[in-house]
């Protein structure tokens, strides 16, 4: 493949792994894959199809009466022993992130380290699916809630991150005592294949998890079969608002428990009594994290005018310090989009914002020199006097470009916060106490970051409202998302 090929070669898989084993297509089409740095083909996997996937869930259906019948505590130990050998595998791991996303080896190391908290984090919850004793409503009778796994899980994750997405959905489905069938995204195989081999050497019993891959083209087809099954009880996705509303509408007709992580528009707000120097440094978090491709990245940066020409100063100087390049150079801060078609969108973005009036404070152009020598890098750009005429200001750009937005009133800003259909994630810096619980409550999102640039946790609920989605992922509600709420009553008791 290249020099990035990981050290253990038997983590490079290109086939589906269904029923514990390692099976070609059925089609015998396959997908390529390419480095994002360089556009080269780094290795294949099946170009899957409606077939491949009614084999999963087959498989998943069959594991399923034993899995679930396994006590927690062993589902808890083994799902340890999978986070282990995560662990032991972390360097080869990120190399392979790195090599077919494109994030930056040190950033793929921490999604090594993130994605296997979720792991470790459920491993623990599992033994912790408790119910209720309600007090009975007449004699001889008693009331309780036990919680049950809802069945066969499908998983359906991005390519911005191939390793923490599914480990954050596969994690509480396993620990819940449900199955899954994963399809990861047409860019990034080869990551949810490794993870899926490691599953397999940590001893999780054939069929409990199966990956299937499949092209864009395909994907309709893959992950059709699976909202027509009615052994598929649930599907977990995470990606744009356009899909989420394809599968929700795809599986009314099996009426399937969705959780829907889709897409944002989040607003980050600087209020005129904010510590500057922090605000810098938490969009800077926040912001150019895999090169401003995720779904909390902050796309609307809304500066009090009191404060605006100090915050676009002090954020000019840290974006244009920042370092682009391939994942192999140790320097290298802002890596490749994950494709041309990233690019255009980014390019297109800019380039009307420029036309409507914005002005580029630094970068604003793709990048290509003996460094970044590759067709998908995007300079680290700030766009000054940004309007709500622009299409940044409702599109989400998803790279590596900072919108910057005057504002003069608290009212002002808020309305304009929520002036989008989404509503993932919202950021603001303030040391007005009364203000941060004003202005927490307003915020029309089901996250917010308050003087703080990166709240991820495994603790903590992730997950939207609007158009943005619904369910959660993390901390002990993400493990209700894969339960069911059983009601025993027994009478004849007195």
């Amino acid at each position: 493949m290249s020099e990035w090929t990981p050290i253990r070669s038997d983590l490079l898989r290109d086939r589906n792994f269904i029923g514990g084993a390692w099976r070609i297509g059925r089609e015998d089409t396959w997908l390529e894959v390419a480095d994002p740095a360089t556009g080269a083909v780094i290795g294949r996997v099946p170009d899957s199809g409606a077939r491949d996937a009614d084999e999963a869930a087959a498989a998943a259906s069959g594991a399923l009466p034993a899995w679930r019948a396994t006590t927690a505590r062993d589902r808890a130990q083994l799902l340890k022993r999978w986070h282990a050998r995560i662990l032991a595998s972390a360097e080869d791991l990120a190399k392979l992130i790195s090599l077919e996303q494109g994030k930056p080896l040190g950033e793929a190391r921490g999604e090594v380290a993130y994605g296997a908290s979720y792991v470790e984090w459920f491993a623990e919850e599992a033994v912790r699916a408790y119910g209720d004793i309600i007090p009975a409503a007449a004699a001889g009778r008693r009331m309780m809630v036990v919680k049950e796994p809802l069945g066969v899980v499908a998983a359906i994750t991005p390519w911005n991150f191939p390793l923490a997405m599914l480990a954050r959905k596969v994690a509480p489905a396993l620990a819940a005592g449900c199955t899954v069938v994963a399809k990861p995204a047409e860019d990034t195989p080869l990551t949810a294949l490794a993870l899926a081999r490691l599953a397999e050497e940590a001893g999780l019993p054939a069929g409990t998890v199966n990956v299937v891959t499949a092209s864009r083209g395909n994907a309709a087809v893959t992950v059709g079969a699976w909202l027509a099954d009615p052994r598929v009880r649930k599907i977990t996705f995470t990606g744009s608002t356009a899909v989420g509303k394809a599968l929700a509408r795809g599986s009314a007709d099996t009426l399937k428990k969705l959780s829907l992580e889709l897409g944002g528009n989040a607003p980050f707000i600087v209020f005129e009594d904010a510590d500057i120097g922090a605000a810098v440094e938490g969009l800077m978090r926040a912001k150019f994290r895999n090169g401003g491709q995720t779904c909390v990245s902050p796309n609307r940066v809304y500066v009090h005018d009191a404060v605006y020409e100090e915050f676009a100063q002090q954020l000019t100087a840290r974006v244009a310090a920042l370092r682009v390049g391939p994942a192999k150079l140790a320097e290298s801060q802002i890596g490749p989009m994950i494709n041309s078609r990233a690019v255009e969108k980014i390019e297109r973005h800019v380039q009307d914002a420029i036309a409507r009036g914005a002005t580029a404070l630094t970068g604003g152009h793709p990048v290509r020199d003996e460094i970044a020598d590759g067709p998908n890098y995007y300079a680290p750009t700030v766009l000054g006097e940004a309007n709500h005429e622009m299409a940044l200001f409702s599109e989400e750009t998803f790279g590596p470009v900072v919108a910057l937005f005057r504002f003069r009133s608290e009212e002002e800003v808020v309305r304009y916060a929520n002036d989008t259909p989404y509503g993932l994630a919202a950021y603001f810096y303030s040391r007005d106490v009364s203000r941060i619980w004003r202005v927490s409550g307003r915020l029309e999102t089901g996250i917010v970051g308050i003087n703080e640039g990166a709240f991820a946790s495994e603790a903590a609920p992730f997950g939207g409202i609007k158009e943005s989605g619904y369910g959660r992922e993390g901390s002990r509600y993400g493990l209700d998302e894969y339960l069911a709420t059983k009601y025993l009553c027994q009478g004849e008791l007195a």
